[in-house]
């Protein structure tokens, strides 16, 4: 089962390789982080004060991508970790079909915050994340 987050906080520190997005359980107290590169952050930290850019940047063209192939970004969803990886699936809709595409869960978060896109994670990924 697969539990519905919200991203609770981004921390970028520009010194800094690997910086921290948070997300957090909407209807619970379970939280946990995520570290990400430098552009990454900036890309969902850009998105989600929705920052306007003289030219499309990567997670811009992808979002072009999948609305000008009929798709909707449904949600992303969390799915594993695995050796202190997680990863991540974009869940798109086209003509009636959901289909899932492998992505880091950075990425998908940046896509995916302008637009209010649901997160949602794995309970087995939210309680290793947690130990």
């Amino acid at each position: 089962m697969a539990v519905l987050m919200k991203l609770s906080r981004i921390l970028i520190q520009e010194l800094n390789d690997m910086q921290i997005i948070e997300l957090q359980e909407v209807d619970g107290d379970r939280s946990f982080p995520i570290l990400i590169g430098l552009p990454e952050a900036m890309a969902v930290e850009r998105r989600l004060n929705d920052k306007p850019v003289p030219r499309p940047q990567t997670h811009d063209l992808l979002a072009s991508v999948i609305t000008a192939l009929g798709g909707t970004l449904e949600s992303i969803i969390i799915h594993d970790l695995s050796e202190h990886t997680f990863y991540a699936n974009l869940r798109v809709s086209q003509d009636g079909e959901i289909k899932e595409i492998d992505s880091r869960p950075s990425d998908a978060i940046a896509l995916g915050i302008a637009e209010d896109v649901p997160i949602y994670v794995a309970e087995h990924v939210l309680d290793a994340a947690m130990m």
